[in-house]
């Protein structure tokens, strides 16, 4: 250890770990204690959102990797004022919003379209005519390759709009210089060098979300590719999610490796510690996504949810599988009763607001703004609102949002208990909105399973530093001597019989959002009274005619 008067400290907290932490809303990157797993300082950048059409939601890539590099120069920033030396940072990872499609031209640099978001919506079109050509047109024709149905949710469909609408796409792919990825690779392309040499890797877990990987060899699969006619040339390299991939280029942490990359619902599940078979996880944020390690078996759900990779903590170690549930809305649905109905003026305002009625009043929210994602799957919901009387508030309407989270938490754990054989005896929780003490005492009470919260909450983060610190060739990070992590603790409050009516509510309100948004064939038009008359044989329809006529008579002459 070493000091001078005025500069950093060597070796202070002895080997650190930083990790990239690049969300659907804001991106942050922190710096990790590898002995103690304490978080030493973080800065933190709002990512903004665009939508530039009903459905569509898009982010500025370059403006993604901007705030990427602006959140590691302010923290190395912090480290030097808390005086403590950035050169005892050993390793990067990376945890990254998961799905988002990014093309760009490999000579150029310079993205091709705007990052098409998770939850985007744009491409039920594509899935429509998709699903016309798959035999029985079956939604999970490729899910015993991919663990994935034929949804709007995954990258492949996203990245076939693009070379189906984007022309441009079509002309650098036509001269081989395109490149796709995820978050994730776009970001190791540029800090790996980009033009000058940047990797285009991916890690499994982010690959597992493109439906082009096969979840059984860990390759891109030529029949999913053919499937969806996305040349295999475009791909990146498909890594370990724990491994030297290449070092950092340019700025302050210039030569330091970045040896850890894990889609941030697969980070949160390893910074949750939970690396056995059996553990769950549920994160809350944009959106819900509950994570159920399965260990080395694929398990392929009967009931709605996904099969995906977990985690491979090195290049020759197990892959362990997962069985997830997502759901596309909650932290979002909080920033809708923020930004669309200005019902609140800060996120934490829905919590209070929320506390001030005993209950939702018969209110019930079923947030499908871009459909239903797990255990559903249908594009042609909508968002709704049930049970509205004259005595409805805005609480009310707050409270019903918060429940509409919980609801679709047990919608999960109910078909996760269905695939899986097994009743979790408590939920295990991160991400933004656990802040909300009122969110989680409402979750005990909805699932009927008590409610565990970390005391750190910077799990996703922590899952991707203990990635990078545990490489071969880095070996800060010791997982076989984890420390159990704090937590607060929330029990179910009411009982079994007034839990599941309001569940069945739920159920009926989640039944009133279906079949609003129809494909085109099956939309109702204002010519469907003519369509119904013209089906009508003419013989019976003048027949018909003619007797409501006399009817008609009968009753006039009568009055």
């Amino acid at each position: 250890m070493w000091s001078s008067a005025n500069g950093p400290v060597s070796g202070k907290h002895g080997p650190l770990v930083g990790a990239v932490d690049q969300g659907t809303s804001s991106t942050r990157f922190l710096v990790f204690s590898a002995g103690t797993g304490e978080v030493l300082t973080y800065h933190q950048e709002e990512v903004a959102q665009l939508y530039p059409q009903e459905g569509w939601v898009e982010q500025d890539s370059l403006e993604l990797l901007k705030t990427v590099l602006t959140c590691i120069h302010k923290t190395v920033e912090n480290l030097r004022s808390l005086k403590i030396d950035p050169a005892d940072i050993k390793a990067i990872g990376i945890t990254n919003q998961r799905e988002t499609t990014i093309v760009w031209d490999k000579t150029t640099g310079q993205p091709l379209y705007n990052a098409i978001v998770w939850l985007d919506a744009r491409t039920a079109s594509t899935v429509e005519a998709i699903l016309k050509v798959t035999p029985g047109q079956n939604k999970d024709y490729v899910k015993d390759l991919c663990g994935l149905p034929i949804t709007t949710y995954f990258s492949a469909l996203k990245l076939r709009w693009l070379f189906d609408n984007v022309k441009e796409v079509q002309e650098v792919a036509g001269r081989g210089n395109l490149l796709f990825g995820t978050v994730d690779t776009w970001l190791l392309w540029n800090l790996t060098g980009g033009l000058e040499g940047g990797l285009h890797v991916t890690d499994v877990t982010n690959a597992s979300r493109t439906m082009l990987m096969n979840i059984k060899t860990l390759n891109w699969d030529a029949n999913l590719c053919k499937f969806f006619n996305i040349p295999m040339a475009v791909l990146p390299e498909i890594r370990s999610s724990s491994e030297i991939y290449g070092y950092i280029t340019k700025g302050p942490l210039l030569g330091v490796p970045i040896s850890g990359v894990l889609g941030d619902q697969q980070a949160a599940l390893v910074g949750q510690m939970c690396l056995s078979r059996g553990q769950a996880k549920n994160t809350y944020g944009t959106g819900c996504f509950l994570l159920y390690n399965t260990g080395t078996q694929i398990v392929q759900s009967e009931h709605g949810l996904l099969t995906t990779i977990a985690y491979k903590l090195g290049k020759n170690t197990e892959t362990i599988y997962a069985l997830e549930g997502s759901v596309a809305i909650a932290g979002a649905a909080v920033r809708w009763l923020r930004d669309n109905l200005n019902i609140i003026k800060t996120s934490a305002d829905i919590e209070p607001l929320a506390m001030s009625v005993k209950d939702s009043g018969g209110v019930y929210f079923v947030p499908a703004f871009s459909g239903l994602f797990a255990p559903y799957w249908r594009t042609d919901a909508r968002g709704t609102i049930c049970g509205l009387t004259q005595g409805s508030t805005g609480a009310h309407l707050a409270r019903a949002v918060l429940e509409a989270v919980c609801f679709q938490t047990r919608e999960i754990l109910d078909s996760m208990q269905k695939d899986s054989g097994i009743v979790l005896n408590k939920l295990q929780v991160d991400g933004g909105m656990t802040s909300n003490n009122t969110l989680l005492q409402l979750q005990a009470d909805l699932a009927g399973v008590p409610v565990v919260r970390p005391s750190m909450t910077e799990t996703t983060a922590l899952g991707a530093a203990m990635a990078a610190g545990a490489a071969e060739g880095i070996g800060v990070w010791d997982l076989t001597k984890l420390k159990p992590l704090t937590t607060d603790d929330f029990t179910p409050s009411i009982m079994p019989e007034e839990r599941e009516q309001r569940y069945e509510r739920w159920c009926m309100a989640v039944k009133r959002c279906m079949d609003w948004e129809l494909p085109r064939d099956k939309q109702p038009g204002p010519d469907q009274e003519h369509r119904l008359l013209s089906s009508v044989p003419p013989s019976l329809f003048l027949a018909s005619s003619f007797l409501m006529l006399m009817v008609a008579r009968h009753l006039h002459k009568s009055s």
